[in-house]
């Protein structure tokens, strides 16, 4: 199962206390994938459909619990590419399907004009802090998909209306989230991509376990990136010490070849003794070898009088 799916079936167990948190839920869900369905003169129903059994149980719960009306649900198996079973919920009493939609604030309540839908979300619906959650929660219900956090941070919802698009990211926002809009072929997406900000997304809509598992990923995440910054940083070193080991030896191999190293002043002669006893050490440990020791300015600056030395000769050969 998808890290997605998984987000949406812990979403769908999380108990509704309040009327008006159920209410705000249904509506995002009839705005981002209710169909009105037109069945005869003047006859139609409100039909959800969704490939989610829990989230299908859900839209059921809800409709149950506010307007106590009889509810169809129907399961259609999808045999073609070995597809997912549809879940259909359909709202067949006509009277009842318009009274939800009056009550969500998708048809005007002295209207009956099923071709000029409200998208922008009525106000009085998102009065409260918790209701702008469960809003938030039915979009992502409704049209809401997270990317699996080891591969990306990506999360986003996706609805086929400008107006509805900006409030949804409006609500998102009101909670201190930078969610963006981009269109996408016909339809208006709404994302978040920061780890940290839908760690916070998660956190407000109450998807606590799929916080926990993201958390854990993105801590994994980190301590692996910083463990590859440390080799990289590492290795460049190394790298480093061991070419500058490489010219040292070689100034040294000149001197030694063509006037002998007893020819050196003492300082000289030590530390190029040294160099050639330990190709792999660091300047630093070269220091500490020295008798007195010195640090690493001072052993850098016994190199350059050597390479001086080293390359007069190669002028005069």
């Amino acid at each position: 199962m998808s890290f997605s799916s998984t987000t949406k079936n812990e979403l769908s167990r999380i108990e509704l206390d309040e009327d008006c948190c159920a209410l705000c839920e249904l509506a995002a869900l009839v705005r981002m994938n209710g169909t009105i369905q037109i069945t005869g003169h003047r006859k139609f129903n409100l039909k959800f459909t969704t490939e989610n059994a829990a989230i299908a149980r859900r839209i059921f719960s809800i409709l149950k619990r506010i307007y106590d009306t009889e509810v169809e649900v129907m399961v259609r198996r999808n045999r073609q590419l070995k597809k997912n079973n549809n879940y259909l919920i359909i709202i067949n009493d006509k009277d009842v399907s318009h009274k939800i939609l009056v009550d969500v604030g998708f048809l005007k309540k002295d209207s009956s004009n099923l071709f000029s839908p409200q998208y922008i979300i009525p106000k009085k619906l998102l009065s409260k802090r918790c209701c702008k959650r469960s809003y938030i929660r039915g979009s992502f219900l409704g049209g809401g998909s997270i990317s699996n956090p080891e591969k990306t941070y990506h999360l986003e919802f996706v609805t086929n209306n400008e107006e509805h698009a900006h409030d949804l990211s409006n609500i998102i926002n009101s909670f201190n989230l930078n969610s963006k809009i981009v269109m996408r072929k016909e339809n208006y997406v709404v994302y978040i991509k920061e780890g940290e900000q839908i760690v916070d997304l998660l956190n407000i809509i109450g998807a606590h376990q799929a916080l926990l598992k993201l958390e854990d990923i993105r801590v994994l995440k980190d301590v692996r990136n910083n463990i590859n910054r440390i080799v990289n940083c590492e290795t460049a070193n190394l790298s480093k010490t061991i070419d500058a080991s490489m010219r040292q030896i070689e100034h040294i191999e000149i001197i030694r070849d063509n006037m002998g190293l007893n020819k050196l002043p003492s300082n000289l002669r030590e530390i190029a003794e040294i160099r050639l006893d330990n190709p792999d050490a660091s300047l630093k440990e070269i220091g500490y070898m020295l008798n007195p020791p010195i640090g690493k300015s001072g052993v850098n600056h016994r190199f350059k009088k050597l390479e001086e030395i080293a390359e007069d000769l190669k002028g005069v050969k």
